[in-house]
């Protein structure tokens, strides 16, 4: 017997509980799960906007440098002295002072 026919003969024919807890199961995950996911990718985006020339930045593969260049897609990164790669942009992960500032608290 599958989950479905269960549900149903339990709930007796026109009761709409199930329904009810359905909606109520998708409205828990979208505020807990689906709306901080957005709200994450959107800080993210903005971060990749914004970014400027000198700011100190992570990639997303944890490399930490310095932003030299920035192009339309991508950013020259200086990750040691004289040593720079360049790096797409959506790779560019997290400021790395601000990252800095959360682990010392």
């Amino acid at each position: 017997m599958n989950l479905l026919t269960v549900f149903m003969a339990a709930q007796g024919g026109g009761d709409y509980s199930f329904l009810i807890m359905m909606v109520a199961i998708f409205a828990i995950m979208y505020f807990f799960m689906i709306r901080p996911q957005n709200k994450k990718q959107k800080e993210i985006q903005n971060f990749r906007k914004n970014l400027e020339v000198g700011q100190a930045v992570i990639t997303a593969g944890g490399i930490y440098g310095k932003i030299k260049e920035i192009e339309d897609n991508a950013v020259i990164v200086e990750i040691a002295p004289s040593v720079k790669i360049k790096v797409d942009k959506n790779s560019i992960y997290a400021d790395a002072q601000a990252q800095a500032t959360n682990t010392n608290k």
